[in-house]
């Protein structure tokens, strides 16, 4: 089947229209700057997806810059850090650069600059420059030292490299136009004086270059065609190719600027200033913390290098600020671990469960399989026994029609085992339940092909046996912020919206197939959620991370309403989610690859608050309606895997799905082939 065509996001064809106008393939060359004053987050992915992703796309090279021009911040342990974290998400850069390599180069041309009078050096208090920059409506004044001589500003900026002055008492300021409506041109700070030592320079230099005058210089210096950064940075365009017009020879490639939106996240922080008062209040381990938004954060939570591409590239780019739902992040991290994740039983909060006619002294091994998504992965043994623990939530003494777990008098079946019948509890003296006493039929066990075996019960419960559990530390995760703009309000600090639940560490139970698990192994514990083992596990102290549940846990919770005035109670109720799908299927088939797979996800959180029948429903819908019939695969998808169904029990499913992947029509058959 050929692959649908994927049209071009605006950077690319911003590309695509330079090599049709000049540029040759060997000239595109593209950078990812980091500044080593922090770990990267998950905002940063974005930059890093798309400048490596047109490396990649043009089999171009690709350099990873530092912008080490502020040693009273960046540190080696950052540069470190910030490589591996670009090689985990699965890129390799050309070259590894510094802007610290050019700092000899950067001031040759600052002294041009100063000769050519385009250069001065201010003697002004910070104060005082900031009230001649006038404002966006008011033009900016002169200041005293604007017209120093050639010679006198020679003089100063070289005893300012030499050490003579204190912090403070001069900087060296480009000389544009203090009327320009850009307040950025109003001669900006090229140089400041710093007493503070390089990580790679040491204290070879006292004066560090400004952001806006390295940059460019840089980015032309390593001759980069594309100079791609976040739509904050796209006022400073116009300095950008300022700088650059003092230093072009007209015989090279020059650097072009050009800006994208960049990545805001629902519930997330992505201010590094913000992220490094989490650490500094210690309301976090570190920076890898698995609660904080940082690469390294994520990866030590669980999340996997292919759930991030895809979530950025389900995002797209564009050229207009939104806010991403973070539940889209774990929705992407949850289709892959589904792919992947070994199926095993762990028991967060064990109560004991005795099979009363079950043999005393008796063991058996019971077959589990590895991962029903991947027929490939095998399958591995599980110990059964007489006593084991089964979770507390999952019984109760009484209970109405809908609680399809154990309870007296009712029958489950364990997964992987027996046809289970609840029969008595154990009390202790505060009436707490210390065992649940029940039977079993030994003519049910799964797989075994009796016609017992086949019988239906509504509910399964995961075990783990008592003689052969191992313990270990579970740490639940959960969003760092419990609301949805932790900095949205300039009146509020984001540290009142920290979510005092964002982690609860117990002790629980896991089989022993796990004794051996190593550091980053992943799993889905059956019922739970997908959990991996992390760093601070050793062999004897089992660690595992929840990384995310296997459902939305914060989607049906009301967003709460935080200093706003109370709204009226609106008439018109929200459409059930069948409605809603049938709505976003009508246009489904026609619409662009971007907007159709967050359609998609749409649909998928959609799904699993369909009834069983109105999933069913889907499955005569007429065949010219390709939209809609995609939109009922995807729903049967979401749906059979957010309830543990087989599609072979529910009625039509097999044939609706077979239709499906025979049907001329490859955005259809390719939806289909996920089955």
């Amino acid at each position: 089947m050929n692959e649908p065509q994927k049209s071009l996001n605006f950077l690319e064809q911003i590309v695509e229209d330079d090599l049709a106008n000049g540029y040759t393939k060997d000239q595109l060359r593209f950078r990812f700057p980091p500044e080593p004053n922090g770990y990267l987050h998950i905002g940063h992915c974005k930059a890093i997806c798309i400048s490596f992703g047109l490396g990649e796309k043009y089999n171009a090279p690709v350099n990873l810059r530092f912008d080490d021009t502020n040693p009273e911040a960046e540190e080696q342990k950052f540069v470190d850090v910030i490589k591996e974290d670009v090689a985990w998400l699965g890129y390799q850069w050309d070259k590894v650069c510094f802007s610290s390599d050019y700092f000899q180069e950067l001031y040759d041309w600052a002294i041009q600059m100063i000769k050519d009078g385009k250069a001065y050096v201010d003697s002004q208090t910070s104060e005082e420059i900031a009230a001649q920059k006038g404002t966006p409506t008011q033009p900016g004044v002169a200041g005293p030292y604007r017209d120093r001589s050639v010679a006198e500003n020679l003089d100063l900026f070289t005893r300012m490299k030499d050490g003579e002055f204190e912090a403070g008492t001069h900087i060296l300021r480009a000389k544009i136009d203090m009327e320009d409506p850009n307040m950025l041109m109003r001669d900006p700070m090229m140089y400041r004086i710093m007493y503070a030592k390089h990580h790679r320079t040491d204290n070879d230099w006292c004066i560090y270059p400004m952001y806006d005058w390295t940059h460019g210089e840089s980015d032309y210096i390593e001759q980069i065609s594309h100079s791609l950064c976040s739509l904050e940075f796209k006022p400073h365009r116009k300095l950008y190719d300022w700088f650059l017009d003092q230093v072009y020879t007209g015989e090279d490639v020059r650097t072009k600027q050009r800006e994208f939106a960049r990545l805001n996240l629902s519930y997330t922080i992505m201010s590094k200033r913000k992220l490094k008062k989490l650490v500094e209040d210690k309301i976090v381990s570190g920076w890898d913390d698995p609660r904080m938004p940082t690469i390294s954060g994520l990866r030590r939570r669980g999340y996997t290098a292919v759930a991030i591409r895809k979530f950025i590239d389900t995002v797209g780019v564009s050229k207009r600020e939104n806010v991403i739902d973070v539940s889209l992040l774990e929705f992407n991290i949850r289709e892959d671990l589904n792919k992947t994740a070994t199926r095993v039983m762990g028991v967060l909060d064990p109560v004991k469960l005795i099979i009363t006619n079950y043999p005393e002294g008796k063991e058996e091994l019971l077959t589990a399989e590895n991962n029903p998504e991947d027929p490939n992965a095998g399958e591995h043994q599980v110990p059964f026994g007489r006593e084991l623990y089964i979770e507390r939530e999952d019984f109760k003494e009484e209970a109405g029609n809908k609680f399809f777990r154990l309870t007296l008098g009712k029958e489950v079946r364990l997964k992987n085992a027996y046809i289970i019948k609840g029969e008595s509890v154990v009390k202790d003296a505060d009436g707490n339940i210390t065992e649940i006493h029940c039977t079993y039929d030994e003519n049910t066990r799964s797989g075994s092909g009796t016609e017992a075996s086949k019988r239906h019960v509504k509910g399964t419960l995961h075990w783990v046996s008592v003689t052969h559990a191992v313990p270990a530390e579970i740490r639940l995760y959960d969003r760092l912020f419990n609301h949805e703009a932790p900095d949205g309000d300039k009146e509020v600090s984001f540290m009142e919206y920290v979510n005092p639940d964002s982690l609860k560490v117990i002790t629980g139970y896991v089989e022993p197939y796990l004794a051996d698990a190593k550091v980053g192994d992943r799993f889905q514990f059956q019922r739970m959620g997908y959990f991996n083992v992390d760093t601070d596990s050793i062999p004897e102290k089992l660690v595992f991370n929840r990384t995310v549940g296997l459902r939305d846990s914060w989607a049906k919770q009301k967003p709460k309403q935080q200093n706003k005035p109370q709204q009226k109670a609106q008439p018109q109720q929200k459409a059930s989610a069948l409605s809603q799908i049938n709505k976003l299927g009508k246009k489904l088939a026609n619409l662009p690859e971007g907007k159709r797979l967050i359609t998609i996800e749409a649909i998928h959180k959609l799904a699993v608050d369909l009834t069983e029948e109105e999933v069913i429903g889907f499955f005569n819908t007429a065949a010219k309606k390709v939209g809609t019939r995609m939109a009922g695969i995807e729903s049967l998808y979401a749906f059979a895997k957010a309830n543990s169904k087989e599609i072979s029990s529910i009625p039509g499913a097999e044939d609706f799905v077979q239709k499906a992947k025979e049907d001329s029509n490859e955005l259809l058959s390719e939806a289909a082939s996920k089955f």
